[in-house]
C-alpha cells in the first residue's frame, strides 16, 4: 500500500489508509475490560504491591487505584477538578511568527475548521486528566465533510489500556499481546491520537505522576475514617449488659442478646420475664484525634494538587483574605504552566494533523498554524487608560496590538462596527472647542490615502489659526517660562496632558494638510 507524503509530528511519512477506522476499534477485549476496584481493603502492604508492579511494567492496578481515589476521595476529585477546570478557557489558533500572507490565511481557515470540533471543551477536560495520572490518550475518529478532514469523534480512553516501553525515550503503547519490532504492544499511529504527558516530577511515566504523591495520604486518611465511624458506634450508642438467671438456656441467652442489639439501635426490644436490661454511660473518648488526621491529610493533598491550602478552604484563624489571594496566584502559576503544556500537545496532535492533512500546513510542523488557550487576564481599564496617554506623550511607544491584548480587546476586523466618541453638541471654549474642530486622528494611523484629502480639507481652518496663535507666542517668548504662561492665557482650562493631546492633533492635522499639498501638486503636475 502506498505511502502518502503527508508527515506526522516525527517527520515520517503517514498512511491516509490509517484514518479510516480507529486503532482500536478491533480490540474487544479492552473495550469489555472490567476494573478489580484495588481501593477495596486497601492496606499498606497491597499499596506497596501495586506501586511496586508499576515500577517493573504492570501499570493496571496502579491507574485502577489512581481512577478509585478520584471517584472516592472527595476531597481529592474536588481539587482535581479545580485545577482541571482552569484549564478550559477562551482559545484562538495563531499563525506562525512572521506568517506570510499564505499562512495567515491558511491560520483563519484552520480556525473555522477546529471550531466545527465536536465536543472540543470536553476534549480539552479529558486532555487534562494526564494532570494527575501522568498521560492522557484521546483517540481520533475522522470522516470527510465537504471535502476536508475533520475529527468525527475524539474520544477519552482509560490509561489502563497502554502500557510503557522503556528505551532511549519511553514510549506510549496499545496493551496487546502483539510483539512489534520486538516490543510488546502496539505503536500508536500518527493522527490517531492526542498523547498529552503531564509530569508533577522528573523520573519514569509510572513515577512521575501527581497521583503517586496522593496514595498515602488517601490511605491513611481512609483509615481514620474508619475509625471515626467505628469511635461514633461504639461510643454515640450507650453501654447495653443485660442479665439473665443461673437456669437461662442457651435459646434464652439469644434472645436477650438480639435484644440488646435491637435496643441498641432500633430504642425498642422485648425480653422474658425474669431477665433485665441495665444501661450504663459509655467510657468517654475524643474524636478529634481522627479529625486531626484527616485535616492534615486533606491540607497535604491541597498542597500536593494546588500548591497551596488557603485556596480551598477557610478555619476562621489563619486563612485570612490576604492570604488567599496570595495562594491564589501560586496556584495561577500552576495553571499558567498547565496551559503552555496543553497548547503544545494541541498544537501538536491536534491542530497540525488537521492542518497537514488539509494541505494548510505545506512546510511541515514548523510553520504550521498553533493552538493557544488564552490564559492572560486583562488588566485594570481605570489604570491603563489614566497610564498610557501620559507615557505616549514623553515619548514611549507601545503598539496597538500590545495594548489590546494586555486590555483583553479584540483587534476591530475589516467591517466591524467600533465605538467611537463624538463631539459634543454644543461646543464650550478650550479642549471641547479644539475638539470639536479638529478631526478624531489617532497619530499611531495614518488614514487611507483617498481620505487625507478630505481630512485635510475639513482640518485646515483649524489647523491655521491654532499653528499661528503657536508660532506668534514663540516667536515673541524670551524663556520657556513664558511659552508656558502664554499657553495658560490661550487655554486656561486645560491640563498638561490635555494640551500633549491637543498638540499632538494639531500636529497630525497639519500633516495631512501637508500630505494634500503635496497631492495635489503632484496632481498638477501629472495633468
Amino acid at each position: 500500500m502506498a505511502t502518502s507524503m503527508i508527515l506526522g509530528p516525527d517527520g515520517q511519512p503517514i498512511r491516509l489508509p490509517d484514518l479510516a477506522e480507529p486503532q482500536t476499534s478491533r480490540l474487544m477485549s479492552r473495550q469489555r475490560e472490567l476494573q478489580s476496584h484495588p481501593t477495596r481493603g486497601l492496606t499498606p502492604s497491597k499499596l506497596s504491591r501495586i506501586l511496586d508492579a508499576a515500577e517493573a511494567g504492570d501499570m493496571v492496578s496502579q491507574y485502577e487505584l489512581f481512577e478509585d481515589m478520584e471517584e472516592k476521595d472527595g476531597h481529592i476529585g474536588s481539587e482535581m477538578n479545580k485545577r482541571r477546570r482552569a484549564c478550559i478557557l477562551d482559545w484562538e489558533v495563531v499563525p506562525p511568527r512572521n506568517a506570510s500572507r499564505r499562512e495567515i490565511r491558511n491560520t483563519e481557515e484552520m480556525d473555522e475548521l477546529l471550531q466545527e470540533v465536536p465536543d472540543f471543551e470536553e476534549m480539552l477536560y479529558d486532555v487534562t486528566d494526564a494532570i494527575g495520572k501522568g498521560f492522557e490518550c484521546s483517540e481520533l475518529e475522522w470522516h470527510r465533510v465537504g471535502g476536508y478532514w475533520l475529527p468525527k469523534s475524539i474520544t477519552h480512553r482509560p490509561q489502563t489500556w497502554f502500557c510503557l516501553h522503556r528505551g532511549y525515550r519511553q514510549e506510549l503503547r496499545l496493551r496487546t499481546d502483539t510483539i512489534e519490532d520486538g516490543v510488546l504492544g502496539e505503536a500508536l499511529r500518527p493522527f490517531n491520537w492526542i498523547t498529552h504527558t503531564h509530569k508533577a516530577k522528573s523520573g519514569y511515566m509510572e513515577r512521575s505522576s501527581l497521583f503517586r504523591q496522593l496514595v498515602w495520604t488517601y490511605l491513611f486518611k481512609n483509615y481514620s475514617v474508619g475509625d471515626l465511624a467505628e469511635f461514633l458506634e461504639i461510643y454515640g450508642i450507650p453501654l447495653r449488659v443485660g442479665k439473665y438467671p443461673a437456669n437461662a438456656s442457651k435459646e434464652e441467652k439469644a434472645t436477650l442478646l438480639r435484644a440488646l442489639v435491637g435496643v441498641g439501635h432500633n430504642a425498642a426490644g422485648i425480653v422474658p420475664e425474669g431477665m433485665l436490661i441495665e444501661f450504663h454511660d459509655a467510657a468517654t473518648g475524643d474524636p478529634n484525634a481522627f479529625e486531626l488526621m484527616m485535616d492534615w491529610c486533606e491540607k497535604n493533598q491541597s498542597k500536593v494538587i494546588l500548591g497551596a491550602t488557603l485556596t480551598s478552604g477557610a478555619d476562621g484563624k489563619s486563612s485570612t483574605n490576604a492570604l488567599g489571594n496570595i495562594h491564589n496566584e501560586v496556584r495561577k502559576d500552576l495553571r499558567d504552566a498547565d496551559v503552555r503544556q496543553l497548547n503544545t500537545t494541541i498544537s501538536r496532535d491536534l491542530v497540525y494533523a488537521i492542518a497537514a492533512i488539509n494541505g494548510l500546513a505545506p512546510e511541515g510542523p514548523r510553520r504550521a498554524p498553533r493552538f493557544q488557550l488564552n490564559a492572560q487576564e486583562s488588566e485594570d481599564l481605570t489604570a491603563y487608560a489614566e497610564a498610557l496617554p501620559k507615557l505616549v506623550s514623553i515619548g514611549m511607544q507601545p503598539t496597538v496590538k500590545w495594548a489590546h491584548e494586555k486590555l483583553g480587546i479584540p483587534i476591530a476586523q475589516a467591517g466591524e462596527p467600533i465605538l467611537r466618541i463624538g463631539a459634543p453638541e454644543t461646543p464650550a471654549t478650550g479642549r471641547a472647542a479644539l475638539t470639536a474642530q479638529l478631526p478624531s486622528a489617532v497619530p499611531a494611523l495614518t488614514p487611507p490615502i483617498a481620505m487625507q484629502p478630505q481630512l485635510a480639507r475639513n482640518a485646515a481652518p483649524a489647523v491655521s489659526a491654532w499653528i499661528d496663535q503657536i508660532r506668534a507666542l514663540v516667536m515673541r517668548a524670551q524663556s520657556l517660562e513664558e511659552i508656558r504662561d502664554g499657553l495658560e492665557q490661550l487655554l486656561p482650562d486645560m491640563s498638561l496632558d490635555q494640551y500633549a493631546a491637543a498638540m499632538a492633533e494639531a500636529l497630525t492635522a497639519a500633516h495631512l494638510a501637508g500630505r494634500y499639498d503635496v497631492l495635489q501638486e503632484a496632481g498638477g503636475l501629472n495633468g
